[in-house]
């Protein structure tokens, strides 16, 4: 017998509602309808030519009201790297911001699935770097920095939307952006991980945001929106995906059993439920802002646009809060603390983790 006894696990813990990540969430009730309908409605064909996967691409072509070219993959990583790659040669460049999800958490994917494109990080200075976001004149700048054949020639600007602080880029700034891209022949890449985040807190169209203010191509995060598994490539400039499936399918992205990763989006799809789980997330994290707002000596870091919150804590509180088993990153904005909302976080939740903050920092 071990001299060692297995610890029983405090289910109020291990059970409580976290926020480090909004991929901790599990999969919304209608995206589980719709995958177990896949499931119970007998064979289907493989790799992606099942009525469900046609059925969703032309769902998203209607949610975008424009003649797409749609694409699914398993996740956020593969969906940057090979849509990059579809974008760029090996001697070409990305601008993108310097907390860019593709350059602080891709490991290299975007570099690797490209042959070796190399990411230029922009700084665009001032509320706008603070804030997460890219700027023309960072764009320019970085394009007229040099033009000589030693240095990778720019080719793509990615935009993170929403931002991986937590801000969101308006209609004026992505059209801003996209416009001087286009000025320098440059195409454009939206890193849609939290895109429907950005959508409810915009209250736009999402045409608004993407290929009608100048963007080429959308990574659609549905993982972190309340689905299983997978997110959606949306080619608006058709020219641009020529020979993606064999781009998906070398990279080990191409689902056998497609119609598990594509069914759920018309759970997601219909009646808009992507902006009605996207708000709610956006409208818990307006809730803990006001929570934490409130609390003495905490200091709250950028706005909150989306579905993320981040504050500045002592060292003592955040080791108090994990050690009672709270979950929440550290290190996504130079030291603080980010707190995140999914779609079914509830307002309970929110309300203890808050009180939990609030008890911590008094005795700090």
């Amino acid at each position: 017998m071990s001299d060692h006894t297995t610890p029983t696990p405090d289910l109020a813990t291990a059970t409580r509602q976290q926020f480090a990540s909004d991929n901790y969430a599990g999969m919304c009730p209608e995206a589980a309808h719709w995958f177990h309908t896949a499931n119970a409605s007998g064979h289907a064909p493989a790799y992606g030519d099942d009525d469900w996967t046609k059925r969703v691409s032309d769902r998203l072509r209607e949610t975008f009201e424009t003649d797409c070219d749609v694409y699914f993959v398993f996740n956020g990583t593969a969906a940057n790297s090979l849509a990059l790659a579809s974008l760029c040669q090996s001697y070409h460049s990305v601008i993108c911001t310097p907390v860019a999800h593709i350059e602080t958490d891709e490991c290299g994917g975007p570099e690797f699935f490209s042959n070796g494109s190399k990411l230029l990080v922009a700084d665009a200075g001032g509320e706008a770097a603070a804030h997460g976001k890219l700027t023309a004149q960072a764009v320019e700048t970085m394009v007229l920095k040099r033009s000589d054949l030693h240095y990778p020639k720019p080719k793509v600007v990615s935009l993170t939307q929403a931002t991986e602080l937590g801000t969101v880029y308006s209609v004026d700034e992505v059209k801003a952006v996209t416009a001087m891209a286009q000025t320098h022949q440059l195409k454009v890449h939206m890193d849609g991980a939290r895109f429907a985040n950005a959508v409810a807190s915009l209250d736009c169209h999402p045409a608004d945001i993407t290929w009608r203010a100048g963007v080429d191509v959308l990574c659609f995060g549905g993982t972190k929106n309340g689905l299983p598994v997978g997110e959606a490539v949306v080619f608006f400039d058709r020219a641009l995906s020529e020979d993606f499936s064999y781009r998906v399918k070398q990279a080990g992205q191409l689902a056998s059993k497609m119609r598990f990763i594509s069914a759920p989006w018309l759970g997601m799809l219909e009646s808009n439920l992507w902006l009605q789980n996207a708000g709610h997330a956006n409208a818990m994290a307006q809730r803990l802002r006001a929570h934490l707002a409130k609390i003495p000596g905490l200091s709250l870091l950028v706005p909150t646009q989306a579905n993320a919150v981040f504050a500045q804590l002592p060292q003592t509180v955040i080791s108090r809060l994990q050690a009672q088993g709270w979950r929440f990153y550290e290190f996504i904005a130079g030291g603080g603390c980010r707190f995140m909302c999914a779609w079914d976080t509830t307002e309970a939740s929110v309300d203890a983790f808050a009180a939990a903050i609030a008890s911590a920092m008094k005795d700090a």
